[in-house]
């Protein structure tokens, strides 16, 4: 129980805290880029198509795919919450690892070959490039004190953001079915009420959250510095 309510203090003092910071809307994105990604990576594997990848300025996104067979719309759909909640979980294990370095590469190449191969509307392109630069830059040249934070700016946006975008898709599989996204196509292929796909995604992101709040407070022999 202990656990729990540490990792909801947490979530609401960084959700807080996050909402003041210059530019978070920015960093939001990575949230959204990691999940476009997650349906791509996943439609790759099954051997289908990705056609290209939008994201938008209100953090929004959309991947567009093609595939054989309507089974396979399932694990694609199910790769976008989950994989955006297991990537907020990696970052902080990296941290806890002292792979803080590691951590940020894998952001910042990402970012580059989502925008190389997938990315094609105009504001997604312009962030994609620009993230990417700036990750870059922060891995190359910053002194570590400023690499670690970034690192860390980046983890906490992509766990806040990993955990209140299934609860929005849950109030809209509630209040509006059609526009419910992930949940209303699982809803479709399934016939699963969406709001049980959303809530479903709810709980898996709450459960990845505890377990990288937890790695916050472990340390290993390593140390928790982002180091090169």
């Amino acid at each position: 129980m202990f656990s729990w309510l540490r990792m909801a203090l947490i979530i609401i003092v960084t959700i807080f805290l996050t909402r003041f910071i210059p530019f978070s809307d920015f960093f939001q994105n990575v949230n959204t880029l990691v999940h476009e990604l997650a349906h791509a990576v996943v439609t790759l594997l099954l051997k289908g198509s990705v056609m290209h990848i939008y994201l938008y300025a209100d953090q929004s996104g959309v991947t567009y795919t093609s595939y054989t067979n309507n089974w396979m719309l399932i694990p694609i759909a199910l790769a976008g919450y989950m994989g955006s909640a297991l990537f907020a979980l990696l970052l902080f294990y990296l941290h806890a690892r002292g792979k803080g370095s590691f951590g940020l590469a894998c952001v910042a190449i990402a970012a580059g070959a989502a925008l190389a191969l997938f990315v094609r509307n105009d504001y997604g392109m312009a962030w994609s490039a620009g993230f990417t630069a700036l990750t870059a830059f922060i891995y190359f040249a910053a002194p570590s004190w400023l690499r670690s934070g970034y690192y860390l700016l980046i983890a906490f946006i992509c766990l806040v953001e990993s955990i209140i975008s299934p609860f929005i898709l849950l109030y809209l599989a509630v209040t509006d079915p059609a526009s419910a996204g992930d949940a209303a196509s699982l809803s479709q292929s399934t016939f699963v009420p969406g709001f049980v796909w959303a809530a479903l995604f709810c709980g898996f992101s709450l459960w990845c959250a505890k377990i990288a709040v937890g790695y916050l407070f472990r340390r290993s022999g390593s140390g928790i510095q982002i180091s090169k």
